[in-house]
């Protein structure tokens, strides 16, 4: 087993100039004694092959360099792989991408260099992870924030801003303000059936999404629970009144939201086929069921 960490980088996360970020990096690990060996993503969901490739060959520490579909698809290739339990393997994140929500919960700075002395550090969290299995049987495993509805509509949409960078997050929202069409969830969990005209239902482990909404109230990411947001009858007044409330977190004690905590969730769309996304990545559409799996990942932490 090696104690040397292996970088998976995908070089064109958060259109940055990568090469000289790349530089800079070697230069940050080799300054911190930080032994490693990496490779880089080549096409889509690469991440995943190659996390698996390295924890055969013995490595236990990745480290990602990207943005939060970067270390969505890292997370994927660990839950997937058989050769070991998931709680040997550790991940730490530089962070390069668009949104970097997953950050946020537990305060890493979107900073090459403070980011590796975080990692030099390597104080650890073993994070609950969620699963979710879409209408067609297949399995997506998150460690942020998923759901499906206004949500699933914004991160389709934004697949064609993401050149204008963080605020392709705000011109997505302002896009499925205007034409996202509420549907009627049937939404299903420990004692309770939920019949509701909805604008989306969102699964939170941590607490930011959408480049830096706090939809989720009271995380806590090893509990061993789902925190789950239920916006009902929202209109576009409510969220354009409210828009500084979605960004504190406040939003979360508007009359029209209602959160609850739960192990297991699953949420039936009446008449449309929503989309569902799982920390910012499209993974299907129409009815899923959410499992959390305890303490799954050790994550590198600030």
């Amino acid at each position: 087993m090696s104690k040397s960490w292996f970088i998976i980088a995908n070089p064109i996360a958060g259109n940055r100039n990568f090469s000289k970020q790349w530089k800079e990096i070697q230069q940050l690990l080799k300054n911190k004694n930080i032994d490693y060996s990496f490779v880089f993503t080549q096409f889509s969901k690469h991440e995943i092959e190659l996390v698996q490739n390295a924890i055969q060959k013995g490595f236990r520490n990745i480290i990602s360099i990207g943005g939060d579909g970067t270390l969505h698809n890292v997370v994927n290739g660990i839950m997937l792989q058989r050769y070991v339990k998931t709680s040997d393997i550790t991940i730490a994140v530089i962070p390069q991408g668009t949104g970097n929500d997953w950050i946020k919960t537990y305060n890493i700075p979107n900073n090459v260099e403070k980011a590796i002395e975080i990692i030099h550090h390597k104080k650890i969290t073993l994070q609950d992870i969620g699963v979710l299995e879409t209408e067609d049987k297949s399995i997506t495993y998150f460690n942020n924030v998923a759901g499906l509805g206004y949500d699933g509509y914004i991160v389709n949409k934004l697949k064609t801003l993401k050149s204008f960078g963080s605020i392709a997050y705000l011109l997505s929202g302002l896009a499925g303000l205007l034409f996202y069409k509420k549907s009627n969830f049937k939404i299903i969990f420990d004692d309770k059936i939920i019949e509701t005209n909805c604008l989306m239902t969102l699964f939170g482990i941590c607490k930011f999404s959408g480049g830096g909404m706090q939809f989720t109230k009271e995380v806590h990411t090893t509990d061993g629970l789902f925190d789950i947001t239920i916006a009902k009858n929202l209109t576009i007044f409510d969220l354009i009144f409210n828009i500084k409330k979605l960004y504190n977190g406040t939003i979360v004690y508007h009359k029209k939201i209602e959160t609850y905590k739960t192990k297991q969730i699953t949420v039936i769309p009446q008449n449309s086929k929503p989309f569902i996304q799982a920390d910012g990545e499209l993974i299907g559409t129409g009815k899923v069921n959410v499992k959390i799996i305890e303490k799954a990942i050790n994550f590198v932490v600030n």
